[in-house]
């Protein structure tokens, strides 16, 4: 049984301290038995930054993935989610795609969370600033845990991508059949997919330039870096050769 004291001194030891701005993508079931649950991993979270720093979780109004049926592999379907609406934040049964330790966080009185339909929930220093983007934790030395999740999960990629060609963009988007059948404003569906995981090959050279610490933490192989870092290592392959990246040849 892995308690909240062990995750707060496992944290700490991967470079987790008061005052650090810290953006936060999390497994509750990647540490097998935690006593006290999501609860406990956002204690050790708390007690490790305190009030001096920041912590921020995406909150995003998607469902989990959802299973294609027959018909969705007919189509071509290769990710199916459900838009959830603000509402089902006040349904404690509703999960969202984010993990149960972010769906208990953004529940919390004392976390605020932004608007859209990719919202942020922050606690701590700034927390009405950085719930509404990841700007200021990007531009201030931010750092990002992942707990028992890799760098598909890291939100701040994302702040890069005004530099991916629209070809990349457009093997994504969903085809003419599967968007009848899943309108825009329900479902957020994809049809496609590159040759290459492309952040993957951004998560290796991290590792590989030291950028990146990692440790397991009970069965959680958890990862600490500081945000640009990683980030800046894709902003630089979008802008130097975004279809090698994406193992896309002409």
């Amino acid at each position: 049984m892995i308690t909240s004291d062990i995750i707060r001194k496992g944290i700490e030891s991967l470079g987790i301290c008061p005052g650090m701005k810290i953006e936060v993508h999390s497994s509750l079931r990647s540490f097998g038995s935690v006593e006290g649950g999501a609860h406990a991993v956002i204690r050790a979270l708390m007690e490790s930054v305190t009030e001096n720093g920041s912590i921020v979780m995406p909150s995003f109004l998607m469902s989990p993935k959802l299973p294609p049926d027959d018909d969705d592999r007919a189509l071509g379907i290769t990710c199916k989610i459900r838009i959830l609406s603000p509402d089902d934040d006040n349904d404690m049964r509703v999960r969202s795609g984010m993990g149960i330790i972010a769906d208990t966080f953004k529940r919390m009185p004392c976390v605020v969370t932004g608007e859209g339909m990719f919202r942020l929930s922050a606690w701590g220093i700034e927390k009405e600033i950085n719930c509404i983007n990841l700007c200021n934790l990007n531009d201030n030395g931010g750092c990002a845990l992942m707990l028992g999740t890799d760098i598909y999960s890291l939100s701040s990629m994302h702040y890069m991508e005004s530099a991916l060609p629209d070809r990349i963009k457009a093997i994504f988007a969903p085809n003419r059949k599967a968007s009848e059948r899943y309108p825009a404003d329900k479902w957020f569906v994809e049809t496609g997919g590159p040759p290459v995981k492309a952040w993957y090959k951004i998560q290796e050279e991290a590792f590989s330039r030291g950028f990146i610490k990692e440790m397991v933490i009970g069965k959680s192989r958890c990862m600490f870096f500081r945000i640009s870092d990683v980030t800046g290592l894709y902003k630089h392959a979008l802008e130097t050769d975004p279809f090698g990246l994406y193992g896309i040849r002409d």
